[in-house]
């Protein structure tokens, strides 16, 4: 019970943190705007793994090789395998602004698309059916642009400020359509790291270097089941 206290608390002021978390760099936003420069390595034969989402993937307030998209590397390295991973994350993005987004980044041939992206929503207390229409259209969008790509949906728990009717059913948003699209489901990415202080950053909010491999080992059965298909 005070797990979830803790829990619900700290995720009730990333709703403060929202404003800073969408500060963008100039030259990141040019880019992301005019579409001119691609994150894709076009050299590369390695299939790709694109990790689209908001802070949690970014990996804020860490340096890049501690976030979880480079822990999934690492590992992917560590066997031998042929994939390269790619970090879309980008701090304080809703599912509006990433189905704004999503076109540019899909820019190239992705062969596992992993889509992090509803909790600035739900703490936000945007209507649950808006959230569930960007993400299927989000999805949609990446299905017709590559029938092959892979989804993998990351699941996303908020506590119970907005009421418990609007928590339950936000939390039931991720395995819904899961079983709709019929794609991968990580049941709940921050599994045994929110509401940990010693696994978070001061901020009581995003996971820290350790949190982040807890993270990575809560999304690697996923991806591997993916890989080994």
């Amino acid at each position: 019970m005070r797990t979830l206290l803790r829990f619900s608390y700290l995720l009730f002021i990333f709703c403060a943190s929202c404003g800073n978390l969408g500060t963008k760099n100039p030259d990141s936003e040019k880019k992301e705007n005019n579409g001119s420069e691609s994150i894709f390595d076009t050299k590369t034969e390695k299939k790709v793994i694109l990790f689209f989402g908001n802070s949690l993937t970014a990996g804020m307030g860490l340096d890049p090789n501690e976030a979880f998209p480079a822990l999934i590397q690492a590992k992917i390295d560590s066997l031998q395998l042929p994939f390269k991973v790619i970090n879309a994350g980008l701090s304080g993005e809703t599912t509006a602004s990433g189905k704004n987004r999503i076109s540019w980044v899909l820019n190239g041939d992705i062969d596992i698309f992993v889509l992090e992206l509803g909790a600035n929503d739900g703490l936000r207390g945007i209507p649950l059916e808006e959230t569930r229409k960007n993400l299927e259209e989000i999805i949609d969008v990446v299905h017709q642009k590559n029938p092959n790509t892979t989804i993998i949906l990351a699941g996303m728990q908020i506590p119970p400020n907005m009421g418990q009717e609007y928590t339950t059913e936000f939390k039931d948003i991720f395995p819904s359509l899961a079983q709709k699209y019929d794609i991968g489901l990580i049941p709940f990415l921050l599994e045994d790291v929110a509401g940990n202080p010693e696994l978070n950053q001061a901020d009581g909010i995003h996971p820290t270097a350790e949190g982040q491999k807890i993270v990575a080992n809560n999304i690697w059965p996923i991806i591997a089941k993916v890989i080994n298909e």
